[in-house]
């Protein structure tokens, strides 16, 4: 798809869908934060194991992109060995209400591609 239809003059996004889908969507984003914001905070390693196929460069990277966009907090414990939490932030609650209807959505309609 052509950015220039989606941006205006200025290159700001022209639609409220786009950007959400933007700053929350791919492969990996909804999943750590449906289980950032379902089940609480999560080590790397453990957030890993609920991601299989996705790769240490992947995960970082998302894990970056949705802290600099305020969606998640990440928590260092000055510790040996080092020890790293993420946590939902407030922003990062208020998509709660989409994940939930994905979900809905998904539980109702995904028979042919959930275990």
């Amino acid at each position: 798809m052509d950015d220039t239809l989606l941006t205006d003059e200025h290159g700001k996004l022209k639609c409220s869908i786009q950007y959400t889908l933007k700053k929350m969507g791919g492969k990996w984003k909804p999943v750590i934060l449906w289980h950032l914001g379902t089940e609480g905070a999560y080590r790397y390693n453990a957030l890993r194991r609920l991601l299989p196929g996705v790769s240490h460069k992947v995960l970082t990277q998302q894990l970056k992109e949705l802290e600099t966009d305020g969606f998640i907090h990440r928590k260092q414990y000055d510790e040996m060995p080092p020890k790293v939490e993420y946590t939902l932030t407030h922003k990062g609650t208020t998509l709660m209400p989409i994940l939930h209807a994905m979900h809905d959505w998904g539980t109702a309609n995904g028979e042919d591609f959930c275990e």
